[in-house]
C-alpha cells in the first residue's frame, strides 16, 4: 500500500476521498444501528453532510471524460443531494420505510457501487492499494465481492430487525 497517490492528489480530490471514506463508515453504522432517537438522527445528519461534500466535491473532478469533462459518477453526483433531500423529507412526514429504502438506496448507489468503481486499474483507490504495479484483474476479483459482501450484510441484516 503506498499512500503518495493520495497526497500528491489534488486537495478537491483528498476532500473528496476523505468525505466519501467517513460517510462510508458512518453510513454503514447508521444503517446498522437501532432507527430513531437522537443518536441516529444526529449521525444520520452527519452522514448526509458528508455525503453533500463528497456529491458536491465531484463536480469538480473531471479525470473520467466521457461528455466534455463531464462521466457517468456526476449524475451521480446529481441525484444522491436529491435522494438525500426525499430522504429527509420522508423522515419528517413519519414515511418511514420510504426513508429507510431511499438512505440504503443512496449509499448502496453512493458508497458501494460508486465506490467500487474507484479501485478499477488506473483510478487512485486502486493506485494507492496495488502500487507495486501488478495491476491484474485478480485484484478487482477479490476487491467487487468484498464491496458487495458488505452492502448485502448492512441492507439485510437490518431488515428483521426492530425499527
Amino acid at each position: 500500500m503506498n499512500f503518495s497517490p493520495f497526497f500528491n492528489a489534488t486537495p478537491v480530490i483528498q476532500i473528496h476521498m476523505i468525505t466519501a471514506i467517513a460517510a462510508f463508515f458512518l453510513g454503514a453504522a447508521v444503517l446498522w444501528r437501532r432507527k430513531g432517537g437522537l443518536g441516529h438522527r444526529v449521525a444520520g445528519y452527519m452522514w448526509v453532510a458528508l455525503m453533500l461534500i463528497t456529491s458536491f466535491s465531484a463536480f469538480f473532478i473531471h479525470e473520467i471524460r466521457m461528455w466534455g469533462e463531464w462521466s457517468p459518477i456526476h449524475l451521480l453526483a446529481v441525484s444522491v443531494p436529491l435522494a438525500l433531500i426525499f430522504a429527509i423529507h420522508a423522515a419528517r412526514k413519519r414515511k418511514l420505510n420510504l426513508h429507510r429504502r431511499i438512505m440504503q438506496r443512496t449509499y448502496l448507489g453512493g458508497m458501494i457501487i460508486a465506490g467500487g468503481f474507484t479501485f478499477l486499474p488506473g483510478r487512485l483507490n486502486y493506485r494507492i492499494l496495488f502500487s507495486d504495479g501488478g495491476g491484474s484483474a485478480v485484484h478487482i476479483l477479490w476487491l467487487m465481492p468484498l464491496f458487495l459482501g458488505l452492502a448485502g450484510f448492512v441492507l439485510l441484516s437490518r431488515r428483521n430487525a426492530v425499527h
